[in-house]
């Protein structure tokens, strides 16, 4: 297998991404149209941390890290390592080491639709990772990949500097392109949200404020009383 590093990608301004990551993923998700998100099969080893940061992207043989290696060089502050394989893999492809060579270099954090291991370690470190499985198996250094391409995960396309926000909740990808209008668009879905949530302290329904009576009446739900209910089924 042949590839590319590519070393000098686009990336989404680092005052947009810091701005993003005061939103959770789901807020985010929802602001882009309910796209973006990579699925739920990848979680977080720790829990309590959200990060952003702008993709360094690296398409890898199964079970081999070396193009792992090839892009720590392509690493700087403010990114998120983003690692897939050319086919599925579980194998421990990420660890300490890779963890202690990136925040050197100011990198956020990793993710990765294949395994992670010295997930204690990493913990400990403070270094942010999400990850498919989490396996000890080891890997080898012997297949060329690509560094800064666009890959897939998921049936998401990542590109080098799209934004990458990642939670308890999951990972979603932002690209570079609609960065700030995603800060917008999600100040203005908070904002929202912040109105409900103080309606509903002061005991509205959902029911009432979405207007959502009238939509159980189209689908036909009836309210009937528990006796007319038990007397139906007897």
């Amino acid at each position: 297998m042949s590839g590319v590093i590519v070393t000098d990608p686009p990336k989404a301004e680092l005052k947009d991404v810091d701005a993003l990551a005061g939103f959770g993923v789901a807020t985010v998700g929802e602001a882009l149209g309910r796209t973006g998100l990579l699925s739920p099969r990848i979680r977080p080893i720790q829990q309590g941390v959200r990060v952003a940061g702008t993709a360094v992207t690296v398409l890898s043989w199964p079970g081999d890290n070396l193009m792992i290696h090839a892009a720590v060089e392509q690493c700087g502050e403010g990114d998120i390592l983003v690692v897939t394989t050319t086919s599925p893999s579980t194998d421990g492809m990420f660890g300490e080491l890779f963890a202690t060579a990136l925040q050197r270099r100011g990198v956020r954090g990793v993710i990765t639709n294949a395994g992670i291991r010295d997930t204690q370690e990493l913990r400990d470190m403070g270094f942010a990772a999400w990850s498919r499985a989490v396996s000890s198996q080891g890997t080898v250094k012997a297949t060329g990949g690509s560094v800064n391409v666009p890959i897939a995960i998921d049936g998401q396309v990542i590109r080098p500097g799209d934004v990458i926000l990642a939670d308890d909740d999951g990972v979603v990808v932002v690209p570079r392109e609609r960065a700030r209008a995603t800060v917008a668009a999600s100040e203005a879905r908070e904002a929202k949200e912040a109105r409900s949530r103080a309606a509903f302290l002061d005991g509205e329904l959902g029911l009432d404020r979405y207007g959502l009576r009238e939509t159980l009446k189209r689908l036909g739900v009836e309210y009937k009383t528990y006796d007319a209910y038990a007397g139906e089924s007897s």
